[in-house]
């Protein structure tokens, strides 16, 4: 891994990108999406992660995180560790009209990169980047906020469900599914 690619500062907002492997559209049902609400609220609550911005697009992440000191990728990889096996379980208990397609995908992406047993949900890494300045988060926190309007999902980022943009918003009394600490 590249020195450009390691937490520096797990206490330091930090930018990450977490990606579906061959960036297949899993997020697309409300179940896989609550899956990760109800995980990322753990985290919160168990782990001391910090969740300051989000977005669920229809195959990755975006986060603005902090964490207790180095402990950053640590909480990562086990968010990613649990995602994946909750998600795959859905995937096969839930009507899901993809399930054969997609159990397959993500079988063969476990064969041929060899790091995991029987399924690879997400791709390795994360890509941390340190947001060190006002500047920095003010972009990245319209950037995670405005992905789904650029995606032409929504034309206006309150609509979309999967986002903390809400929580950013004066007198909105319709908060988010995941308890986020805003930045200002």
């Amino acid at each position: 891994m590249s020195e450009k690619y390691k937490v520096i500062d797990s206490t330091v907002p930090t930018f990450i990108t977490i990606t579906v492997v061959d960036w297949v559209d899993v997020f697309t049902r409300p179940i896989y999406c609550s899956i990760l609400d109800e995980s990322l609220n753990y985290c919160i609550k168990e782990k001391g992660l910090s969740v300051h911005t989000y977005v669920y697009m229809t195959n990755h992440i975006h986060l603005i995180v902090t964490a207790p000191e180095d402990e950053l990728q640590n909480v990562v990889r086990d968010f990613k560790k649990f995602t994946s096996k909750k998600i795959i379980a859905a995937i096969k208990e839930q009507p899901e009209s993809r399930r054969e397609w997609l159990l397959r995908k993500f079988s063969y992406a476990a064969e041929v990169r060899g790091r995991a047993k029987n399924y690879k949900l997400w791709q390795d890494g994360f890509h941390p980047v340190i947001l060190d300045t006002l500047e920095k988060i003010e972009q990245r926190i319209n950037y995670i906020h405005y992905n789904p309007v650029t995606a032409e999902i929504v034309f206006h980022p309150r609509d979309y469900v999967n986002s903390s943009y809400r929580n950013y918003e004066e007198d909105n009394a319709n908060l988010c599914n995941v308890n986020t600490e805003v930045l200002w």
